[in-house]
């Protein structure tokens, strides 16, 4: 009798463990924010045993970008059970974390989009001594997702892309659809083109395509605000992936992460072949992409108008920001050893699992430089 007592407290504690183990790896996820992750893109392959916490602790607040939120949630996933930092990490667009943080009300922003000079003048009243400086952690394709029954291998060219979120192609069996794709059998189905509510990197990375390669069919400025008229708005890019997914007749545009279960665009970029977008054609079409930032500020140039064979050339690349100098005391050595993790070799695995890109190498050596240098 004693044994089996003995025994059935000893599974009774084993239980307790495992149950107290589940919540705190459920507590250390970030606030999603009510979009969800649409890839499932909390990948806990990642190796935590090679994070270096350092003097981390406490609490960190961030904002910004939600094409690179499905990576966040699994660096956080992965960061914050071995160093017991609590991140949340909103991911309300790119123009809420900016403001955010040239507010002082976050630790670090993230943006599809590099910082204007206003930004850079806005964010050195926050850093003092210093300003927002630019670092380039997440690369990946910008999608475009399709709903249109019986049509399973759509291929869109810049002109078509740009008539269709201009209003201006109406109808999927439209005669510049029909020549790009000769062989589908496109249904008589009004288009509902969805594009985002509210201020967007990602917006501001597929607009500057068109402006780039079909400028002829986009007369606007671009920028993060969207400016053609008609189509549908939808919040974030789980909120554009959803709208697809829910419409027939729908196309949106959004990071690939949040592309499962909706079929995706080939480009015809001049290749022989239209491109698919994928880690390895996003990888490919960021590989002539050139750092332009000035000092420790690494903001790049990407090439829309590459014709490389498998280059695909609606990519992004999401940038963390953070004052070089002058951040919170309080922050700083959470803020540098998360950064420290993202930027390391394990954490750009984390990306490929997620279906991100990874920086090139020539790049994230800079970056991780740039790190260890943040005061």
């Amino acid at each position: 009798m004693k044994l089996q007592r003995k025994n059935r407290l000893r599974a009774l504690s084993l239980g307790a463990v495992a149950v107290s183990s589940a919540l705190a790896l459920t507590a250390c996820g970030s606030d999603d924010n009510g979009s969800g992750n649409a890839s499932g893109g909390t990948s806990a392959a990642a190796n935590t045993g090679s994070i270096k916490c350092g003097d981390a602790k406490g609490q960190l607040l961030a904002d910004g970008s939600s094409a690179q939120k499905n990576a966040i949630d699994a660096w956080v996933k992965a960061f914050s059970q071995a160093c017991k930092v609590q991140i949340n990490y909103k991911g309300a667009g790119s123009g809420a974390g900016v403001t955010s943080f040239t507010q002082g009300q976050i630790a670090f922003a993230g943006s599809d989009s590099a910082l204007k000079p206003e930004e850079v003048t806005a964010s050195q009243k926050i850093c003092k001594g210093g300003q927002g400086i630019d670092l380039p952690m997440v690369g990946g394709p910008i999608a475009l997702g399709y709903n249109v029954p019986g049509v399973d291998n759509l291929v869109l060219d810049a002109p078509t892309i740009a008539k269709i979120f201009d209003s201006e192609i109406k109808s999927w069996n439209d005669p510049q659809i029909k020549k790009l794709n000769p062989d589908a059998k496109l249904p008589d189905l009004k288009i509902q083109a969805f594009h985002r509510s509210e201020d967007s990197g990602t917006t501001d990375n597929f607009t500057k395509y068109l402006l780039a390669t079909t400028p002829e069919n986009w007369k606007y400025s671009g920028g993060k605000a969207w400016q053609a008229q008609g189509g549908q708005a939808a919040s974030g890019s789980a909120g554009v992936a959803q709208g697809v997914k829910q419409n027939s007749g729908a196309i949106g545009y959004f990071e690939l992460s949040y592309a499962k279960g909706i079929d995706t665009v080939a480009i015809a970029t001049g290749a022989k072949t239209p491109v698919k977008p994928s880690t390895e054609s996003a990888t490919a079409g960021i590989a002539a992409a050139k750092v332009v930032g000035t000092g420790k500020d690494l903001a790049l140039q990407l090439d829309y108008k590459t014709k490389a064979e498998g280059a695909y050339p609606i990519t992004l690349v999401t940038y963390e920001i953070v004052c070089d100098k002058g951040n919170k005391a309080d922050t700083l050595p959470a803020t540098k050893a998360f950064l420290r993790y993202i930027a390391g070799e394990d954490g750009q695995k984390v990306l490929t699992q997620n279906d991100y890109a990874p920086i090139p190498d020539e790049i994230i050596a800079k970056v991780r430089t740039t790190i260890e240098g943040l005061s």
